[in-house]
């Protein structure tokens, strides 16, 4: 599931890209599909760990065009192992709301972004983010969890702060919203036939794409999507 549109963020083969707090590395795969030379980072052994398995397998299935490369690496969003203006492509999915000190990690990916590269940042999107929160302390109030609710423009300012340039903006997985509220609500540790029944669905939707969720997802993500995306270049 990509919350980045890789057209806007504009990966092509040989770009050296940067996923910043990759998880289990979803959109280090579809750079790593794209021909891109791709660094995965995260702090998360589990995560590190993952990702590392599952590039292997993509490499392994010949899923990456020749000529792509792949690594992971475990470090610091705030003092990222990458040298100053060594990175075209720089990718930021729903991380910036767990560091406490988000300018210092939006600073080092000014640092490492080369002259005109551009960087796509996404995080929870303010109003469907604030219901989880009125609903749940569970939800985001735990060791690692989101400490800030990001308005977007406030996101927009800080990377301006960095010195960047935010260009375009879109919102991601409206029928995500529901869900997270409906957990919230029943709690975020539990389940029940109304969750698992939703879960379904959401996996369904994920495997198949048929277009009536597709279309429905795409109509509703500007009023209910649950992640905002902004993009943002670097200056020449």
């Amino acid at each position: 599931m990509l919350t980045v549109d890789y057209d806007l963020l504009g990966v092509r083969p040989g770009m050296r890209v940067l996923d910043l707090g990759c998880g289990e590395g979803r959109h280090a795969f579809e750079a790593y599909r794209r021909g891109a030379d791709v660094l995965a980072v995260d702090w998360g052994q589990h995560e590190v760990a993952t990702t590392a398995q599952w590039l292997g397998a993509i490499a392994a299935a010949g899923e990456a065009p020749a000529g792509a490369r792949a690594a992971v690496a475990r470090g610091d969003l705030r003092a990222l192992p990458v040298p100053d203006a060594s990175v075209d492509r720089v990718i930021a999915s729903e991380v910036l709301e767990h560091i406490v000190d988000d300018q210092t990690a939006i600073a080092e990916i000014a640092r490492v972004l080369r002259p005109g590269g551009r960087v796509a940042v996404t995080v929870p999107r303010y109003g469907p983010e604030r219901v989880c929160w009125a609903l749940s302390d569970s939800y985001h109030a735990n060791s690692g969890g989101h400490i800030r609710i990001y308005r977007g423009d406030q996101l927009s300012e800080r990377l301006s702060a960095a010195g960047l340039r935010p260009t375009d903006t879109h919102h991601a997985h409206a029928l995500h919203a529901p869900y997270w509220w409906l957990k919230c609500a029943v709690g975020v540790d539990r389940e029940n036939v109304l969750t698992r029944a939703y879960h379904r669905v959401l996996v369904w939707d994920l495997m198949k794409r048929p277009w009536p969720t597709r279309t429905a997802e795409r109509l509703l993500d500007p009023l209910l999507g649950k992640s905002f995306v902004v993009y943002a270049d670097k200056p020449a």
